[in-house]
């Protein structure tokens, strides 16, 4: 039954074939029956994702079909041109795919030839993020010369809607009968597929990556081969082909020869990947030159994990345990390689400083390894600030009156990729004439930045690319005229304001600010001042005289206690005399009270305090009188309380009244 199913899925694909009617006819053919004979490197694949697979294989065959079944034959004009030899290496071990592809190039053709056309399928186009082609040197594998041609979008008859197409510009013509080799560089983003797209801490990553068997180009291919370098030799499943070798860690296809224009045959590779999938959707990093000897440099990420989802609950406790079985696809920490005299380094987050971070380095090399607070699964995100300081006489040169920093592009985290990247150089204040000069297409334009001790601003150039992998970590200028005696003007303007400050302060320290004496408001302050001095002086002796009150009371609890009259009456004798001189002090008080204008609101509770303190005292004084009578008359206990009860209640009272009084004048 299972072999019925197999034949009656290539006859359907025969007969689909036969209605396109495009070149791919023989190599789809070979691709199922290469594909029913597949087996798979390990046993957990289930085969639910088998058949998502074959759809997803089959699918990407169907498009490309139709995409380029229109327009197969190659134009005229690339006729005058071979690939006598094509040798491709695709380098999947990290979250970027980097493809090197080594072309001879041959010119059979009578009229030389000035650029080299190079095609690449929109499904990989749209994730391309580099693009560089240099000429080898030598013969075999000489080595490519660091210097990349000229790389434009060109326009072919008749191409295939589904490619983009390159010229390389070469630098002189290739002659009738001439070869040269040259090695093209595409490294991509976003193309590794993770599949399944979620997965458990437990789980391990997996990966699909679809490629052409063939190089897929407008020129005639003599022979050609492909190799895909893997993280390690643990693959899910792959598509075996007639040459297909697996070695290692190396998945081999080829040698194919004597192949037509835009040939076309599609490959899957399901693999294992566990290296970290860092992705900054936003990377901002300001660049500030400060003429007195300083780069200042700081790194704003917003990371994250952009391999296959993580679902389900998250075990601290599994990750510590066994933290390459139980998230074998996190990472914890990224490393960052600065330049040699690297200074003042910085990591924090957004809650504040981080202290899991290592710095060591040489007179060759900063290497900074940073640790986010907790590990990163897929999904997960953070965001961080890096910043660090650099010599400024090892980045910023003078040329033609100008002056120019030059300094790296892109971040120095390893393996970054960065969606958005902004590039801020900050200038200082009062530069003129300022341009950038960056060896690809980014998106620039100008702003200004107030800081400290500024007037105008500093002149910013931001300048912004999208897409950005560690190839793009190259020097770029910017250029812009500076006036050295510009840099006095920061130091000018803090003596100045120091000047000022003190200037400011002797002044004040010097000079009589007070209002006139002669005035109505200062005399009016003055007799205000007075009133207040004389209240609190009255305040003090009517608290005298209540003490004086407190110490009657206490020898009459004496007397209870010892029985000692005698003792009990030379206590009221200087209590009598201290009263009286009392009242002689509080009467010149009162007196000028009464005759202050500035004292008539407060004149009323100053004289009713007087009053009441007065009246307290005549009956303390009865009071006092009454019980020395009753002991004299060796009176019991019962009948002295009877006679000094209605004294008391008065005492009671009197006292509360005096305490409020005292209490409103003493916030007067």
């Amino acid at each position: 039954m299972h072999r019925c199913n197999l034949r009656l899925k290539r006859v359907r694909e025969v007969r689909w074939l036969r209605l396109v009617g495009s070149p791919l006819r023989l190599g789809l053919l070979k691709l199922r029956e290469n594909r029913i004979m597949t087996t798979t490197t390990t046993t957990t694949m289930t085969s639910r994702r088998r058949r998502r697979l074959d759809l997803l294989l089959f699918l990407s065959v169907f498009t490309f079909a139709i995409l380029l079944s229109p327009a197969l034959s190659s134009s005229s004009d690339t006729d005058l041109i071979i690939l006598s030899k094509v040798d491709r290496r695709v380098d999947l071990s990290t979250q970027i795919v980097r493809i090197t592809t080594s072309l001879k190039v041959e010119n059979t053709g009578s009229d030389p030839v000035s650029e080299i056309l190079v095609s690449i399928p929109d499904m990989q186009g749209k994730h391309l993020a580099y693009l560089k082609a240099a000429l080898r040197e030598g013969k075999g594998k000489g080595k490519a010369s660091g210097v990349g041609l000229p790389i434009n979008v060109a326009q072919l008859k008749d191409a295939p809607p589904a490619l983009t197409l390159y010229s390389v510009s070469l630098p002189k013509g290739l002659g009738k009968g001439e070869s040269l080799n040259l090695d093209v560089l595409t490294v991509f983003t976003h193309v590794l597929e993770p599949f399944p797209q979620k997965i458990t801490q437990a789980d391990i990553q997996l990966l699909v990556f679809q490629d052409s068997a063939y190089y897929l180009s407008p020129y005639t291919v003599k022979a050609q081969s492909l190799t895909i370098k893997l993280p390690d030799a643990r693959i899910e499943s792959y598509t075996k082909l007639e040459t297909t070798k697996l070695q290692g860690s190396e998945l081999k296809y080829g040698p194919y020869e004597n192949l037509p224009p835009f040939s076309y045959l599609p490959i899957v590779v399901h693999f294992e990947n566990n290296h970290p999938f860092a992705v900054a959707k936003e990377l901002v990093r300001e660049i500030e030159i400060s003429h007195w000897g300083n780069v200042q440099i700081t790194e704003h990420y917003s990371l994250v994990h952009g391999g296959a989802q993580s679902e389900g609950e998250f075990s601290r406790l599994d990750y510590q345990a066994r933290p390459y079985v139980r998230g074998a696809s996190a990472f914890r920490s990224l490393v960052a390689k600065l330049p040699p005299r690297a200074h003042s380094v910085y990591y924090r987050d957004e809650i504040g400083n981080i202290s899991t971070s290592n710095l060591w380095g040489d007179s060759k090399k900063t290497q900074l390894e940073i640790e986010p607070r907790y590990p990163m699964f897929g999904g997960w995100k953070t965001e961080f600030t890096i910043g660090y300081g650099l010599p400024l006489q090892d980045f910023l040169f003078g040329s033609d009156g100008k002056r120019f920093l030059n300094i790296t592009f892109g971040s120095p985290m390893n393996e970054l990729v960065i969606d958005t990247l902004f590039v801020k150089v900050v200038l200082p204040e009062g530069s003129k004439e300022i341009s950038a000069s960056v060896p690809f297409p980014v998106k620039q334009w100008q702003e200004t930045k107030i800081s400290h001790l500024n007037i105008a601003g500093r002149p910013v150039i931001v300048l912004e690319k999208s897409n950005v992998v560690p190839e793009h970590n190259e020097y770029f200028q910017v250029y812009y005229k500076f006036n050295s005696l510009s840099m006095l003007r920061e130091p000018l303007m803090l003596i100045s304001g120091f000047f000022f400050l003190f200037v400011a302060y002797i002044v004040y320290m010097r000079a009589d600010l007070s209002i006139s004496k002669s005035s109505a408001s200062y005399l009016a302050n003055l007799q205000w001042e007075e009133v207040q001095a004389t209240v609190q002086q009255l305040h003090n002796i009517i608290s005298r005289c209540l003490k004086t009150h407190d110490k009657l009371e206490a020898s009459l609890r004496d007397l209870s206690r010892t029985g000692d009259v005698q003792a009990c009456k030379a206590t009221r004798k200087s209590v009598d005399t201290l009263l009286k001189e009392l009242s002689k002090e509080l009467k010149p008080l009162v007196a000028f009270l009464q005759s202050s204008p500035q004292a008539s609101q407060v004149f009323p509770k100053v004289e009713e305090l007087v009053v009441k303190e007065k009246d307290l005292q005549e009956r303390v004084m009865a009071k006092h009188s009454t019980v020395v009578d009753c002991y004299e008359k060796k009176l019991g206990g019962r009948e002295i309380e009877n006679r000094v009860a209605s004294h008391q209640q008065k005492i009671t009272a009197l006292r509360q009244e005096v305490d409020d009084l005292m209490d409103i004048i003493d916030e007067i």
